[in-house]
């Protein structure tokens, strides 16, 4: 090999290495940027007072197993995610070719931002964390509270379409007894959210081990997903079903099979 080639090929190869530790060390800004604006969101909401006590620990208690859903802050208040959602909608339509002068048509960016932020997703906004009222187990209760066929419409967080399905929540009281009514709006709140099944199920299951002070909670979903049945594969008779067990509903083959009857 002559000197030339030699050179070339050092020079490519101090190229290709220069060129990877650019990259790794742009990919290592990124990811740093995206752990301070996850961070930015839970020192906003800790510092927030009209996020109750109850959101703050289930945030706290979801953030530490790893269930929480990913959001970074950006400073936004909701009139402002609105105006934002609206013009990107405008851009999308514009983009299909649809006519925004048209007196069906004109109004839908505005819709669809006013849904997004205030209905579908206000999930996202720890400061609409349903209010939970909790008595003193007085009866001793020892049995589980279930609480079937809970209504479910959330939306998948790939496709942005609808979920759609039930859910049957049980827990064995600890200390507390929390409303009946309680459980189906806690259900409610993570549901709307972009989400994956999977984590929903899990997110209420810790929701309400964090709310009752008690391990023993079962949580099951049964769903359909319409980004199976409106879109790709088209299915329209399939559904999904997760769990997530947590205390005695793990352990008691009887509880267990009592849960999924």
């Amino acid at each position: 090999m002559n000197k030339k080639n030699c050179t070339m090929k050092i020079k490519m190869k101090i190229t290709t290495t220069n060129k990877s530790k650019k990259k790794k060390k742009k990919k290592e800004v990124t990811t740093d940027k995206v752990m301070l604006a996850k961070e930015a969101v839970i020192v906003r909401d800790a510092l927030d007072p009209s996020i109750s006590e109850p959101a703050q620990r289930v945030r706290e208690a979801l953030e530490a197993k790893g269930l929480e859903t990913p959001m970074v802050a950006n400073g936004l208040t909701d009139e402002q995610k609105r105006k934002r959602i609206e013009s990107a909608m405008r851009d999308v339509m514009d983009t299909l070719g649809l006519d925004l002068t048209d007196d069906s048509l004109c109004d839908t960016p505005t819709r669809i931002a006013k849904m997004y932020v205030n209905e579908i997703f206000g999930g996202l906004d720890y400061r609409k964390f349903p209010k939970i009222t909790a008595i003193e187990n007085k009866m001793q209760i020892d049995q589980p509270v279930q609480v079937s066929d809970i209504s479910l419409t959330s939306t998948c967080e790939h496709h942005f379409v609808t979920i759609d399905g039930t859910a049957t929540v049980s827990y064995i009281p600890k200390d507390t007894v929390i409303g009946l009514s309680k459980i189906n709006r806690l259900v409610g709140f993570f549901a709307q959210r972009p989400q994956v099944q999977e984590r929903l199920t899990q997110q209420v299951l810790v929701a309400l081990q964090t709310l009752t002070n008690t391990e023993d909670v079962a949580v099951s979903i049964n769903a359909t997903h319409y980004c199976v049945k409106a879109r790709g594969i088209r299915d329209t008779n399939s559904y999904t079903k997760t769990s997530a067990l947590g205390g005695r509903f793990l352990t008691d083959n009887e509880l267990k099979r009592e849960f999924f009857r």
